[in-house]
């Protein structure tokens, strides 16, 4: 069982089905440096193996969600021209979002504040995003002549439109949460000090459910995205089946049968 951290700049915590993974480095709004990427890596692939964990949360430490690499950093790897560093960069990057939109539990990001570059992007690999009033979001790859990576040409013309990720991406401007949720990038907007809460209390409701019904409900729906209407109700057809023959689906039934029963009995 994945234990919890209060320690590094990758915390863990559980809260009974849910775990909560904070980034912490809230002195530069959670940039990432050093280890912290492959940290994250391994907290999300130790809870996903974590059976007692049923949906993962995402967020930020202090005011910001992240902002993505610590560009700082990045410029001193470009003077010295240690290309293979900035690639393993990239490539680390690849492999966090790679490994989150890969997960057969729920992720959801809280975002708690300014969610910039790959931070942007770490949000969008999420598969719900509940963001805090204040919250912002943007592909600010350009303001130091870059593109977006972490998944952002993948994500983001999926969620808004090829225009409306292209105007994003090369004016490299930010959008507010209202903005954002406008857009369909957030999910809902809430008040500031409740994001977290909210998207744990939309974690558990979740994590209260069938993780296999869960798990292949969220595969069937990734795969229609980009399949055909045909290669859809096949992977239904394949999922229902198997969903038909557990105990959870029989029990829920029966419970839902007694439930409507009770009611049709009861008198006006």
């Amino acid at each position: 069982m994945l234990k919890d951290s209060s320690c590094g700049h990758v915390l863990f915590s559980r809260l009974d089905a849910v775990g909560l993974i904070t980034l912490n480095r809230p002195e530069v709004l959670n940039a990432f440096a050093d280890q912290m990427r492959e940290q994250l890596v391994d907290v999300v692939r130790e809870a996903a193996e974590d059976a007692t964990i049923r949906a993962i949360v995402i967020t930020g430490a202090g005011r910001g969600f992240c902002t993505g690499a610590d560009v700082a950093r990045m410029y001193e790897l470009l003077s010295c021209e240690q290309w293979d560093e900035l690639e393993a960069f990239v490539e680390v990057g690849a492999t966090v979002v790679r490994t989150i939109d890969g997960l057969s539990k729920p992720v959801l990001a809280a975002v708690n504040g300014v969610a910039a570059g790959g931070g942007a992007n770490l949000a969008l690999a999420c598969d719900i995003r509940i963001a805090a009033t204040s919250a912002s979001i943007g592909q600010t790859f350009g303001r130091v002549g870059l593109q977006p990576d972490w998944g952002g040409t993948y994500f983001l013309p999926r969620l808004v439109g090829l225009g409306r990720a292209l105007e994003l991406v090369l004016t490299a401007d930010m959008l507010s949460a209202a903005d954002a949720l406008r857009l369909g990038i957030f999910n809902r907007v809430v008040d500031d000090g409740e994001v977290v809460n909210e998207t744990i209390a939309l974690a558990a409701r979740i994590a209260a459910k069938s993780p296999l019904a869960v798990a292949l409900a969220k595969q069937s729906i990734r795969q229609a995205y980009s399949g055909s209407l045909d290669d859809a109700l096949q992977t239904e057809r394949v999922h229902q089946l198997r969903l038909f023959k557990t105990a959870e689906a029989r029990d829920a039934m029966r419970a839902f049968v007694a439930r409507k029963s009770s009611k049709q009995g009861t008198p006006p």
